[in-house]
């Protein structure tokens, strides 16, 4: 149902001169960046590259969210990820640090001030990742060993590579439809589709076309269901009294509209947090295990446990772990930006109030236990949403076709909140038209 409504916005917002030059910036900034994917940093063996990648399928899956930038080891390998860690620790950092709490609160100074702050961060953290990526694909024979001048320069290009996609996300935003960032990740996401489609087709050509239907149907039905819990909300019922001076009298006037509370408030954080710690063990035993062939050791062992490609029923642990983690990250983060947008407070300085509830603590305390109850929806379907890979390979035994929840969830949430926004942009145009 969406897809209808995304083209029909498309087709009416293509009749506006000021929405179609937008819509015209944001493909232009995305073919720039579908052009930087592809300017590979020196030193790569192709032939190597491309056979890790095939072996690793979670390098494959990091790949896919790059836009094949990662395979290609190109100045754009990180994509704009490290933006997003920086983005979340900023998130979870400004409760925590009264010098960021009291920027926060001075409106759009403060806030372009936290986003200055941001910015300065993605750079440590890329030059962190950067450097870890060349490591480990210079460990695999991937990429030449280099000298330590020919190794910096391969991290600023990085760098600047990662700096550069934020821009031009910035851009988007700006200039464009939609969040640029996550349109920047869903162009990369959505440029590995024909290889998915193409490693489809060859599973169907070797005698699995039963799994591969299966597995289609696994996805649409993940799909539907994504849509369904990213739209899904609690309505708050919330009275405002107002008092107008006219004509040298008082009169209070009511009005009444609600608070929309997302049954998935935390998005895919949570995911994102899940395996950064899952995966964290097996990347450290790995630099310490022993060669395939070898007499393995603990950290062997420990690199096959915290491994998404482990055979059941060792590999289970895996999977148990990750959903524990999503439904416990789900629950913190809900906590933690529930805390910052401080709905009671603003509810009280607007003069709002829940019918049959008191302001203050008695509101906090009730919007707290709504947020508690409805998260449990929310933190369950992103575990089982995490844990769909595992589903869909154990069920279907295709193992050429990756099935990504955290592809899935991108895709769906920008296609909706693209929507959204030319729909908005749309009604906005035809009002002024009206007054006009």
């Amino acid at each position: 149902m969406a897809r209808p409504r995304l083209l029909q916005a498309m087709i009416d917002a293509f009749s506006l001169p000021d929405l179609r030059r937008r819509i015209l910036i944001t493909f232009g900034i995305l073919v720039v960046f579908r052009f930087i994917a592809h300017v590979p940093a020196p030193g790569v063996n192709p032939d190597a590259l491309q056979s890790l990648f095939d072996e690793n399928a979670l390098l494959g899956m990091f790949d896919m969210f790059s836009g094949g930038a990662m395979r290609n080891f190109s100045v754009a390998a990180m994509g704009v990820y490290p933006y997003i860690t920086a983005t979340i620790i900023m998130t979870l950092m400004t409760p925590v640090i009264p010098k960021l709490q009291a920027l926060s609160q001075e409106g759009e100074a403060g806030r372009n001030r936290i986003n200055l702050i941001t910015h300065w961060l993605v750079i440590p953290l890329a030059g962190l990742a950067a450097f870890g990526q060349l490591a480990l694909l210079q460990r695999e024979g991937a990429v030449a060993s280099t000298e330590a001048l020919a190794t910096i320069a391969i991290i600023l290009s990085m760098i600047a590579g990662t700096m550069f996609l934020v821009w031009l996300g910035e851009q988007i935003t700006q200039y464009g439809i939609g969040n640029g960032i996550s349109i920047i990740i869903f162009a990369g996401i959505v440029a590995g589709l024909p290889e998915i489609i193409g490693r489809g087709l060859l599973a169907g050509g070797q005698g699995q076309m039963l799994g591969l239907v299966v597995f289609i149907v696994i996805g649409l039905a993940t799909t539907v269901l994504i849509v369904i819990f990213t739209e899904a909300h609690r309505r708050i019922p919330v009275q405002y009294a107002k008092s107008i001076f006219r004509g040298g009298r008082m009169y209070r006037q009511a009005g009444s509209t609600h608070i929309p509370l997302r049954v998935n408030t935390a998005g895919m954080i949570p995911l994102i947090f899940a395996m950064a710690l899952v995966i964290f063990p097996g990347i450290v035993a790995s630099y310490c295990a022993n060669p395939a062939g070898a007499v393995p050791t603990f950290a062997n062992a420990i690199q096959n446990v915290f491994s998404p490609q482990t055979a059941l029923p060792l590999g289970l642990v895996y999977w148990v772990i990750f959903f524990l983690f999503v439904v416990g990250f789900a629950f913190f983060y809900t906590k933690v930006i529930f805390e910052q947008q401080d709905l009671p407070g603003v509810l009280q300085r607007q003069g709002g109030f829940i019918p049959g509830i008191r302001p203050g603590k008695q509101t906090a305390s009730y919007l707290s236990g709504v947020i508690g109850r409805i998260t449990w929806g929310g933190a369950l379907f992103l575990g089982f949403v995490a844990i769909i890979p595992f589903l869909a390979r154990e069920t279907t035994s295709v193992q050429v076709v990756q099935l990504s929840s955290f592809g899935m969830l991108i895709v769906v949430g920008v296609v909706l909140d693209t929507m959204k926004q030319l729909e908005a942009q749309l009604a906005m145009r035809r009002y002024e038209g009206f007054l006009k």
